[in-house]
C-alpha cells in the first residue's frame, strides 16, 4: 500500500522539547463509577481528563437491558466496541448482532441505538469524540427518565442526545 507523501497529521499542540509526565493509569479492579440493577459504567477516561479529545466508557449491561432507543449526536461521534457477550446494534438502517470483538462507528449525526436482548450480560467500550461531558448524562439519565416530559427532551438536548421518539413523536 503506498501513502500519499502529503499525508496530513493534525497541528502540533505540544511545544515542549523533551516531553512531561502526564500519563494516567487506571488498574483494572477499579470499581465502576455508576451501577444500577442493569448496568456498570466505568469512567475509563473522560472529557476532562482527555481535556476534551475524547470520551472513553465501559459499560456492562444486564440480562435483557433496554440500552437507549433511537438517537443521533449532532456534537460527536460514537462508536461500540464489544468486550464479551452480544448486543443488538441499530445502523440506523437495521439491527444488527454485535459480537465479542465487533465494532460499530456512528459519525455525528448518524441514527444508532442498542439493548441486549439476550439472557446473558454483555460488556461494551463505547467512544465519544470529540470528548463531551457526557458523566452527568449517564448519572442522571435513569432520574430524568422517570420524570419525562419536556424535562426529559431539555435534559437530551442539553447532553446532544436528540432522540427519534422526541423529534417525531410516534416514529420510533
Amino acid at each position: 500500500m503506498s501513502y500519499p507523501e502529503d499525508l496530513a497529521y493534525p497541528e502540533v499542540r505540544y511545544h515542549g522539547d523533551k516531553g512531561e509526565v502526564s500519563a494516567t493509569f487506571r488498574p483494572a479492579g477499579t470499581p465502576p463509577d455508576i451501577s444500577s440493577p442493569g448496568a456498570t459504567t466505568h469512567y475509563l477516561a473522560t472529557h476532562e481528563s482527555t481535556g476534551g479529545e475524547f470520551g472513553l466508557y465501559k459499560v456492562e449491561l444486564g440480562a435483557r437491558s433496554a440500552g437507549a432507543k433511537t438517537h443521533l449526536h449532532k456534537a460527536m461521534s460514537e462508536s461500540f466496541y464489544i468486550l464479551s457477550g452480544e448486543l443488538e446494534l441499530y445502523n440506523g438502517e437495521k439491527w444488527v448482532t454485535g459480537r465479542v470483538g465487533d465494532f460499530l462507528y456512528v459519525p455525528v449525526g448518524g441514527l444508532h441505538a442498542f439493548k441486549n436482548v439476550t439472557d446473558e450480560p454483555m460488556s461494551m467500550l463505547m467512544l465519544f469524540s470529540p470528548g463531551a461531558p457526557r458523566e452527568e448524562y449517564f448519572e442522571r439519565v435513569a432520574e430524568m427518565t422517570r420524570r419525562g416530559g419536556e424535562e426529559l427532551k431539555r435534559f437530551r438536548i442539553r447532553h446532544d442526545s436528540y432522540f427519534v421518539e422526541d423529534l417525531e413523536p410516534g416514529k420510533e
